[in-house]
């Protein structure tokens, strides 16, 4: 397979880090109707092999599941979805960026893909609307991976990863922008972080920048904080779901605590827990090749 000038810094840098791949796959950017609005994915590999849904945190895109989908990809058919609001889908015209929403786009999705049964694979807010996609479609779905979310979230986590979140809409530079994540992450390197915001960041006709989502997201972050109902609700989905499943916590997540990923499995009909030292909160991206190592027997053992 030939190698994408678009993509080679991709690959070269996912050889320098030791990212296990054996073809230089490149992603194709589409696009499908789902649910009413025009959503962007990245597909990955081979469509004939089992297909697994990538599904980013919040404020996040495809993108930061880069370095896993290239690894996947000699194994599997990956599909990376950028939620409603993020990245290059389409953002909500009624400011439509309800949990409950994008599990329907999420459904709409499988289905116009045409690509169940799914191994679904969710980061954060992805995890969540991956376990209640799965929950209510449950002959869809080979298996589950859900990374670093839970009903019961520690605060300190969430207030932080919020105050990022709703930092300044515009910069003046991708340098500007850098200087920012380089606050929040100080434990990552500066290249690390600057192929993270290329990715993450579009420029404006006044020359500004800004992340690749609605900045109405910034505004609704409350609306993803649990209450009390939200919880048990999230538990009884937890609770029904029957598919092989796999929790992966970063070891140094302040999101999750240790007890509450053992709580969540514990209370699960077949789940199972690995923790990826190296990582917080951001698994995928703060220990790539730990994240790959941990789910690896997992998917393995689906096939």
């Amino acid at each position: 397979m030939s190698v994408d000038p678009k993509h080679s810094s991709l690959h070269q840098s996912a050889q320098k880090i030791g990212i296990p791949f054996t073809k230089y796959w490149n992603p194709i950017d589409r696009h499908i109707e789902a649910n009413g609005l025009k959503l962007h994915f990245l597909e990955w590999g081979d469509p004939a092999k089992p297909t697994v849904v990538l599904l980013h945190g919040f404020a996040q895109s495809a993108h930061s599941f880069d370095f896993v989908s290239l690894s996947l990809a000699d194994r599997f058919h990956v599909l990376a979805l950028d939620f409603r609001g993020h990245g290059e889908s389409d953002w909500s015209d009624s400011e439509d960026y309800t949990r409950e929403s994008m599990q329907k786009d999420l459904e709409d999705f499988v289905i116009k893909t045409n690509s169940a049964p799914v191994i679904i694979v969710g980061l954060s807010l992805g995890g969540t609307i991956g376990y209640q996609y799965t929950a209510a479609n449950q002959k869809l779905v080979r298996s589950l991976v859900i990374i670093d979310v839970a009903p019961r979230l520690q605060e300190s986590g969430v207030q932080r990863v919020r105050k990022f979140v709703e930092n300044k809409d515009y910069f003046d530079s991708i340098e500007e922008m850098v200087s920012a994540v380089q606050v929040f992450r100080p434990d990552r390197t500066k290249n690390q972080i600057v192929a993270s915001v290329m990715r993450n960041a579009k420029q404006h006709a006044d020359g500004r920048w800004s992340w690749k989502y609605d900045p109405v997201l910034k505004r609704q972050t409350s609306r993803y904080e649990q209450t009390e109902k939200d919880r048990m609700q999230l538990w009884k989905s937890l609770e029904s779901i029957t598919c092989p499943t796999l929790f992966v916590r970063g070891a140094e997540s302040d999101v999750v605590s240790a007890e509450t990923a053992t709580e969540l499995v514990s209370r699960m009909q077949n789940a199972i827990e690995v923790t990826v030292n190296g990582a917080g909160h951001l698994v995928t991206t703060d220990n790539p090749i730990g994240f790959i190592e941990s789910i690896d027997p997992f998917l393995k053992s689906g096939l």
